[in-house]
């Protein structure tokens, strides 16, 4: 038996929700409305943050990223869930309003588990806010799928590293499908901050955020593979945000 709901409540004609705006302070503005092909396709969003454009691009089906939205991804809560490693990566602040008053949630307090969030009863998200990058900041997403389009992520890595003088001065480094939420990698956060980037220190970084995951064997991948890939991707996603320092 499926329990339908007695109402069903359309928002896509609140005026102001599908907004897409930079503040050179506060950083990228998506509303909630937003579709993820008007992120994967914005001239402003390739320039200030491309790998949040190549996370939107890389959600399912052309078709699909014409209606969906990032807001929506984050708020279904699934583990393989594209848009959520960048975000917490990058420290994003989700805006939410609800009957009694608004808030803005941290990314780190959004995710609770397999698709449920933070939102408490009557709330919705009505934006998400992802801070700039500094002119020595980069970031980057590798989505490891089977194929290029519709296929759930195997694993999704999101790096971001600050480099000033040769020397990783920040870093963050979040994975997804590998637990029940989104998760960070700090042990392989720890091994990149005050080194130069080297191979060798990039390849112990992926190795230690192959060791901060514990994923599932399910139908696309085992735990093995998934744990193995981690390590393949997070070197690859720091080369990645490095190619553009």
């Amino acid at each position: 038996k499926v329990n339908a709901p007695e109402y069903i409540i359309d928002l896509k004609k609140i005026p102001g929700l599908d907004d897409l705006e930079y503040d050179e302070k506060e950083g990228l503005k998506i509303g909630a409305l937003t579709t993820l092909r008007a992120i994967e396709t914005s001239p402003l969003v390739k320039e200030k943050n491309p790998a949040i454009a190549h996370a939107a691009k890389v959600v399912a089906s052309t078709q699909i990223r014409a209606k969906g939205t990032m807001a929506g991804n984050i708020c279904n809560a699934s583990p393989s869930c594209d848009t959520a490693p960048n975000l917490l990566a990058q420290g994003a602040k989700i805006l939410v309003q609800g009957p009694n008053k608004d808030r803005v949630i941290k990314i780190d307090d959004f995710f609770l588990g397999v698709k449920k969030t933070s939102l408490e009863p009557g709330e919705i998200v009505t934006g998400i806010v992802i801070p700039p990058l500094a002119e020595n900041e980069r970031a980057a997403y590798i989505k490891h799928a089977v194929r290029k389009a519709m296929d759930l992520a195997i694993i999704g890595v999101a790096v971001k590293i600050r480099v000033e003088v040769g020397i990783c001065t920040d870093a963050k480094i979040a994975l997804g499908a590998v637990a029940a939420t989104p998760i960070r990698a700090p042990r392989a956060e720890e091994a990149l901050i005050g080194k130069a980037l080297t191979d060798e220190v990039i390849v112990r970084a992926s190795e230690e955020a192959m060791n901060s995951c514990h994923p599932i064997s399910d139908i696309r991948a085992s735990a093995e593979y998934r744990k193995d890939m981690i390590r393949v991707f997070t070197k690859r996603a720091i080369k990645q945000a490095m190619e553009s320092l």
